[in-house]
């Protein structure tokens, strides 16, 4: 059996830092790899020894395999663990690993190759008694054959990539009308994603639920599952919230679905972490969807649920050593959720978000769990996945669990890039997930086609951020008054002197008038209307909880730059005060230019100098954070 010493993490952000929490608790050094926009990301502070593997695009770094390898080497170290994404379902780059004398810590370059293929794993599926969804997936790929095979499956139908996974490469289609165009993103989509554009079709099951099964393999023909986890909360095929265990599981389904899972690994003699995702119909039909042969982003919830160290096990498994534990061992307690925090804009249909994170404070509390490799002063950059963190809650009831993630993300403080953090909430407080009563289509059914709409703040919130803006400029002063008091700060001898403010908050400005009077008390006055605001004694402190007219109000601020971040009961309200600024004059523009919403790179241009174009006509597409976003003529 072999003993690993020492582990080379081929990731970044936090499940790098995920595993290296496990590996240097169990005496295992760590060495880290980062790409030059990552040179004081926390997965490189954290290990042991870090190497550096090239500039920002990951073509050029962390998808360079001999790069990765020679840094395992030139290190010491004993195996690669590949984390998720990258090139952690790459066959050769796993069979490289070994053939360097490394131990890759995951399942065999066989395994990878066969469940990475979409078209070969149904194949293989098929042959094993797995229920599978009815469709298409020859080695014919030209356009015609997959238009008279969509016809034979009946739309709505799956254009997905063979070789992809995380929603990459994956369109759904109403209509023939519809099926050239998603045939021709996907395809592009997938070459650049995955190096391959081979692409399978797939009967649309009607809002099923996205079910996955945890199995686990070790050399010795041990082959278990820990339960099952629900994603079907999506948003363009990538997981937004996920649960374990899920809400309408059986014990008899879950049997069902857990021997199936088992199955499929078997037929592919599997070997360590792997998940068997399925589709789950109303009627508790479930079908073959695919097989991650990795560590998911969502394992924590088994962790939660089953007690076991997931990583932990997937070292154990690849220094040579059985599971130690039977299908009888494993039992699942209590309730646990995940929801991944993404820079990307829910009021702009998701667009991904670049920037400096101005401030990143963790909530805490019992049964609180974060997962991040990012802190306040970072960049998100165009070049990596837009997930910032995944925050999980347990707790002895569904009910439980859900309570506590609403609150710890009302009380997660995260300013800088645009955030999903609001919509997370909106998505929590829904009726229909807190019944549990949901399918993939939840989001599309709770937000509609115009998705998630920005509401403008109401007076007594105005009240609360131009307070904030009054009580961060006092601050400001007393740090520059060489110790003047903060209470004579307050004091005016005239009764009707006030702060004016002029607060910019998304597209609109607000006046607000602002007076203090002497310790902890305040009046707002906004369109001749009067509110009574109360404080606390540690006004200076980033949570401050505010009365308005008597009814408690909490909130959050940090200063960034000229706007003042500010979050009411779980709301993000950055603002900024234009009377301080001085408001700059908009760019006029006669609709000529065209500006694209996030910073990214061209990959396809459908338009020439001159030509003349209408509104919805496709321009250009821009491949950022992985994914290609059409730009629209406007």
């Amino acid at each position: 059996m072999a003993q690993i010493r020492k582990i080379l993490v081929a990731n970044r952000g936090e499940i790098a830092c995920r595993v290296m929490r496990t590996a240097q608790a169990q005496g295992i050094a760590c060495v880290a790899v980062y790409s030059e926009p990552d040179v004081a990301a926390p997965h490189v502070s954290m290990a042991d020894e870090a190497v550096l593997i090239g500039p920002g695009p990951v073509g050029r770094s962390y998808l360079v395999a001999e790069n990765i390898i020679a840094a395992a080497q030139n290190t010491g170290a004993d195996a690669i663990h590949p984390g998720y994404g990258f090139l952690s379902e790459n066959a050769e780059f796993a069979k490289a690993v070994e053939a360097a004398g490394l131990i890759f810590i995951g399942p065999t370059a066989e395994a990878i190759d066969l469940m990475g293929n979409k078209a070969a794993a149904k194949r293989r599926m098929i042959e094993a008694g797995v229920p599978c969804v009815p469709g298409y997936e020859g080695e014919d790929q030209s356009d015609d054959v997959l238009t008279a095979e969509a016809a034979k499956i009946g739309y709505p139908l799956m254009v997905k990539a063979a070789a992809g996974g995380g929603g990459r490469g994956m369109r759904l289609v109403d209509s023939q009308d519809g099926l050239a165009a998603a045939l021709s993103t996907a395809r592009s989509e997938a070459q650049n994603a995955f190096g391959s554009g081979e692409l399978i079709l797939e009967k649309a099951i009607i809002e099923p639920r996205h079910v996955e099964i945890q199995v686990f393999a070790d050399m010795h023909g041990n082959t278990v599952h820990l339960g099952e986890r629900d994603c079907s909360v999506q948003r363009r095929h990538q997981k937004v919230i996920e649960e374990a265990p899920c809400p309408v599981m059986t014990d008899a389904l879950r049997a069902d679905m857990g021997k199936a899972a088992v199955d499929a690994a078997q037929s592919i003699n599997y070997r360590g972490a792997g998940t068997v995702e399925f589709l789950l119909d109303k009627d508790g039909g479930f079908y073959f969807l695919e097989m991650n042969t990795r560590l998911q982003v969502e394992h924590p919830l088994t962790e939660e649920v089953t007690g076991l160290d997931l990583v932990a096990l997937q070292i154990r498994v690849a220094e040579g050593a059985p599971l130690g534990l039977t299908q009888d061992d494993v039992t699942l307690t209590g309730h646990a959720l995940e929801v991944r925090l993404y820079a990307e804009d829910p009021y702009n249909q998701f667009l991904p978000s670049t920037g400096r994170i101005d401030a990143f404070q963790q909530a805490s509390g019992e049964g609180v769990r974060y997962d991040t490799g990012i802190v306040a002063g970072q960049e998100i950059s165009p070049f990596y996945d837009p997930m910032i963190a995944k925050l999980i809650t347990y707790g002895d009831s569904r009910q439980t669990a859900l309570k506590r993630m609403i609150a710890a993300l009302k009380e997660t403080v995260l300013f800088g890039p645009r955030t999903n953090r609001d919509f997370l909430i909106a998505c929590l407080e829904n009726e229909d997930f807190a019944k549990g009563e949901f399918s993939t289509a939840f989001i599309a059914q709770a937000f509609g086609e115009a998705g998630m709409q920005e509401t403008a703040p109401d007076a007594p919130a105005l009240a609360v951020i131009a307070l904030r803006h009054f009580l961060a400029d006092r601050q400001l002063a007393e740090n520059r008054s060489l110790g003047v008091p903060s209470a004579l700060l307050n004091f005016t001898s005239d009764p009707c002197l006030r702060s004016g403010y002029r607060l910019e908050i998304g597209d609109t400005a607000y006046s607000v008038q602002l007076r203090a009077h002497g310790h902890c008390r305040y009046t707002a006055l906004i369109d001749g209307t009067a509110f009574e605001l109360t404080t606390q004694d540690n006004e200076a402190a980033t949570r401050l909880v505010v009365g308005v007219d008597g009814k408690a109000v909490v909130s959050h601020a940090v200063a960034g730059n000229d706007r003042l971040f500010v979050m009411l009961d779980g709301k993000g309200l950055p603002s900024t005060n234009l009377l301080a600024r001085g408001a700059s004059a908009d760019e006029s523009g006669d609709g000529t230019r065209v500006l694209a919403p996030l910073h990214g790179k061209i990959v396809e241009i459908f338009v020439n100098p001159g030509a003349s174009v209408t509104r919805g006509d496709r321009l250009v597409i821009v491949e950022a954070m992985k994914m290609q976003h059409e730009i629209l003529a406007e």
